[in-house]
């Protein structure tokens, strides 16, 4: 048995969750707000684990995190964060601080359990907390003017999560996904929530650059390196010192210059072209591709030592036809941003389906781009399907769904996609409930619950 404090000013909800906890074994410690909470800890209540709400009364569940990690007493106990409405943002920053796990209300019994239990062997507490720990520097909350890793399918709220947890790091990331997918925005969320937000950004895309020039470009040159060579030249490893260096398209490096980055990562030392002199770096490298490494490996053309060098915090960029959950918020939000001074536009139903059973081989950059084009050729104010004929590519996996959607309404039409979503996934993974979930970025009970409630056996 284990105590457990509950921060949450929703009476309704924390009851039900201490309910659940009780049930479960556990002593339940309540508050209705952040101060109450930390006041309770300060009087020398030491409990096994934290659950804490983002929105509250006073100082919100961020501000209480950040004092809990400033008690030495308390900084190691695991913290959930709990929150009725998920975002980029709150996910990554409480990630960002420490935070056990990031979860969506409402959550269910068998949820709460499984999470207990992994509480409970990362962090075994008994009687009193283990001592204080450091604590990754605070970070300002971003604007407008930030680049944002936006979906809320429980595949993105992953990747989020553990952008965050890389983001407390300097260790080297492997970004990998579908060309489309974000990974470029997610290097740059990365970067901004990390200690280095203050230093450089130096982006280099391997592919676009021809192969005879990327090392000059990446390592720099000394004078007289190579004809035309006048002047000594730093490279964008040494531009990005005491930032980030993200190398795009990373399995279209040469194999030479594949060497030469695994001494960096090793070593932390960069050699010019034509020089014999090193210079020392401070740079976090965040590395993506679209390439399958391990299949390059396999045939000879990626070095293996240097995958291992990258692939430290993988984290995998899911399609956009994998995120059914976040086509129509994103479409919604590209239109706001790509309109301009234009009045305010929505997409009809007609147009919602459209978006929705289109199969989006470019990803979210297709996505974006089409709502831009609508955005400049749609005459109304109401963007219909006819605004959308230009998609290309068809239907997702060629489902037979987009006949039936024009017949019902868009909540039915929603049920449709996410039954042949989840029969496809159960096809896929052989029957495997497990497996089917992990396919479709969401909880085993999650899926028990949706396949009950849309009547699948």
């Amino acid at each position: 048995m284990a105590t457990i404090l509950l921060i949450d000013d929703d009476d309704a909800f924390s009851e039900g969750l201490a309910e659940t906890l009780t049930d479960l074994g556990h002593d339940v410690e309540r508050a209705d707000s952040g101060e109450s909470g930390l006041a309770r800890l300060t009087a020398g209540l030491t409990p096994a684990c934290v659950f804490l709400d983002f929105r509250l009364p006073g100082i919100d569940g961020l501000a209480v995190l950040e004092k809990l990690r400033d008690m030495d007493r308390v900084a190691q106990i695991p913290v959930v964060m709990l929150t009725a409405h998920a975002n980029s943002d709150n996910t990554i920053g409480a990630m960002r601080l420490g935070a056990f796990e990031h979860l969506t209300k409402p959550v269910g019994r068998e949820d709460i359990a499984r999470l207990l239990k992994r509480v409970f062997v990362a962090s075994p507490i008994s009687g009193a907390a283990a001592g204080g720990t450091s604590v990754p520097p605070t970070f300002d909350e971003p604007d407008d003017a930030m680049p944002r890793l936006l979906g809320i399918s429980e595949s993105m709220r992953e990747v989020q999560k553990r952008i965050g947890r890389a983001a407390a790091s300097d260790a080297t990331v492997l970004l990998t996904g579908e060309t489309g997918t974000g990974k470029e925005v997610a290097a740059r969320v990365l970067h901004q929530s990390s200690r280095r937000a203050t230093g450089p950004f130096i982006a280099v895309n391997c592919a676009a650059i021809p192969h005879e020039l990327l090392e000059s470009e990446l390592f720099g040159h000394g004078k007289g390196a190579f004809t035309g060579a006048s002047a000594a030249r730093t490279g964008r490893i040494v531009d990005a010192n005491r930032g980030t260096l993200f190398l795009d398209e990373i399995g279209d490096m040469p194999a030479a210059m594949q060497a030469k980055l695994l001494r960096v990562l090793q070593e932390r030392l960069v050699t010019p072209l034509g020089s014999n002199e090193s210079v020392a770096v401070d740079v976090r490298v965040i590395a993506a591709t679209h390439r399958a490494l391990d299949a390059m490996v396999a045939t000879g053309e990626f070095r293996q030592d240097l995958l291992y060098r990258l692939n430290v915090i993988p984290i995998h960029l899911p399609p956009l036809r994998e995120r059914l959950a976040d086509i129509l918020p994103l479409a919604e939000y590209f239109l706001k941003a790509t309109a301009l001074d234009q009045p305010k536009r929505q997409f009809s139903v007609e147009a919602q389906r459209r978006l929705l059973t289109h199969s989006w081989p470019g990803n979210v950059r297709e996505l974006r781009n089409a709502v831009e084009r609508v955005n400049a050729l749609s005459p109304g104010p109401v963007v219909t399907e006819t605004d959308l004929t230009l998609l290309t590519g068809g239907t997702a996996s060629g489902s037979p769904l987009p006949a039936c959607l024009y017949d019902v309404p868009l909540t039915e039409a929603l049920q449709l996609v996410e039954r042949e979503a989840i029969r496809r996934a159960l096809d896929v993974a052989g029957g495997n409930r497990a497996e089917a979930a992990r396919r479709l970025g969401i909880s085993r009970q999650s899926l028990y619950t949706r396949m009950a409630a849309l009547g699948i056996d």
